[in-house]
């Protein structure tokens, strides 16, 4: 009777910590209504007189200041199969790419993703969001290996629209989240892009380089690796 007591005033007291600690976070949702009406004032600007160098600024501004250290909505995608499934599914730090069919990649792109997650799966969960249809996805993720999850929001067809605003029109694609496990933004980064005159090779080690220096920073937490064996990119 003691011990139940004791757990039991135990739960009442842990409850409103968990409670408070749940009331703290700011999503990501939250962090995108504060900041962005601001940001996109002033990056239209910049664009407007193609002042890229301002944009890029501005943007890393809003992702340094603004929404890096919020938590991710639990937002629901559909997979191939049609199958609902939720961003909290994935239990390991995730790494998320918002694309769709209509984005022209670099030559390296894809090659270069297939290749980190065949090294990475076991300790990262890479998923790419399609923002099309499902036979459009089913064409797409033949490009992508087993190790990589695709799954598609039919804007169509999607009764949710908070999905489509918030991650699909706030930011732009192809944009990439560095999500760790309780689903924290660590980073939002732009994908790579270089002149077209680019070979194969240069294509494939600037976006390996790119996506690795994102994974190695930021998702592998404490795992030991060896820079020797891999490229790092410096920012």
């Amino acid at each position: 009777m003691v011990k139940t007591l004791l757990l039991l005033s135990l739960l009442f007291i842990a409850c409103p910590i968990f409670a408070q600690q749940e009331e703290n976070k700011t999503f990501f949702t939250d962090a995108l209504s504060l900041h962005l009406p601001k940001y996109k004032i002033k990056s239209e600007n910049a664009y407007s007189h193609r002042d890229y160098a301002e944009g890029v600024r501005l943007f890393d501004s809003l992702v340094d200041y603004g929404l890096n250290g919020s938590y991710m909505n639990d937002f629901r995608f559909n997979k191939l199969n049609s199958k609902e499934v939720s961003l909290y599914d994935f239990k390991k730090p995730v790494y998320l790419i918002t694309y769709a069919s209509w984005c022209v990649s670099t030559e390296g792109e894809v090659p270069a993703i297939n290749e980190l997650a065949n090294k990475y799966s076991e300790e990262i969960d890479f998923v790419i969001l399609f923002w099309d249809d499902q036979k459009t996805t089913k064409q797409m993720a033949k490009s992508y290996n087993k190790n990589i999850n695709v799954v598609y929001v039919n804007e169509l067809n999607n009764r949710d629209a908070h999905v489509v605003s918030q991650l699909k029109h706030s930011l732009g694609l192809p944009t990439t989240f560095l999500i760790n496990k309780d689903k924290q933004i660590l980073d939002i980064r732009r994908g790579v892009m270089h002149s077209i005159n680019k070979s194969f090779e240069e294509s494939f080690d600037l976006n390996y380089n790119s996506m690795y220096d994102a994974i190695a920073n930021h998702l592998l937490g404490d795992k030991k690796y060896n820079t020797n064996q891999e490229t790092v990119a410096i920012n």
